[in-house]
């Protein structure tokens, strides 16, 4: 078996543990900074306004507008949000760590994802209770009251570690130089014909003379 390729510690392929470190901590950042965008989406999602009816002893809650968009745009802003931080995080982690590799990019799907449900859970323990019933009762009959934070579209879950992958593929792409063609009269290139020393060219090999 030929180990040429893992001498001197050029070990290709393989997660080396200074690029697992720089992984853990952008998963740990980005999962905190999901505490920013739960109170963001609490504070700027707009409120589904619900009322309460008696019938008896009993409580109906029903929507105050029926045709009301709110809803809709609690998951708008939700998604919105997750998307801004998404790219600020990804166009973040490329300038700080721009070699970070293969872990890196996990890392900032794994956390953009987990920071997008602490978010989710954050704005619902902010937002309010999630007893409508019992919310109807303390404010009264007939009286208008802000239903709990819900996020509708799940699917919204996605929107941070797909911007921020997106935009982090995109600058390394656009401003990460290749890797450079290798040299094929380099010595130990199997593509030399027989006979030929290495470090030189076969001869009239670009020289214009004929063979």
């Amino acid at each position: 078996m030929d180990l040429a390729p893992y001498r001197n510690g050029d070990q290709q392929g393989l997660w080396t543990w200074p690029e697992v470190r720089q992984a853990v901590l952008a998963l740990v950042a980005l999962a905190l900074s999901g505490v920013l965008l739960g109170v963001l989406w609490w504070w700027l999602a707009p409120h589904v306004p619900l009322v309460g009816d008696a019938m008896g002893d009993s409580w109906v809650v029903y929507l105050k507008d029926s045709e009301g968009e709110q809803a809709v745009g609690v998951d708008g802003t939700f998604t919105l949000l997750a998307l801004a931080f998404g790219a600020v995080t990804g166009a973040a982690v490329f300038l700080l760590r721009r070699g970070g590799g293969v872990p890196l990019a996990v890392a900032l799907g794994a956390g953009g994802l987990l920071g997008s449900l602490v978010a989710w859970r954050v704005g619902i323990w902010l937002g309010p209770t999630q007893n409508v019933i019992a919310h109807a009762r303390a404010v009264g009959k007939g009286v208008t009251f802000s239903a709990p934070l819900k996020l509708g579209a799940h699917g919204a879950l996605l929107a941070w570690p797909i911007a921020a992958l997106g935009v982090h593929l995109g600058l390394t792409s656009l401003f990460t130089p290749g890797d450079p063609d290798p040299d094929p009269y380099a010595p130990g290139n199997p593509g030399l014909p027989a006979g030929t020393p290495q470090g030189e060219s076969p001869r009239g090999a670009g020289d214009g003379k004929p063979t």
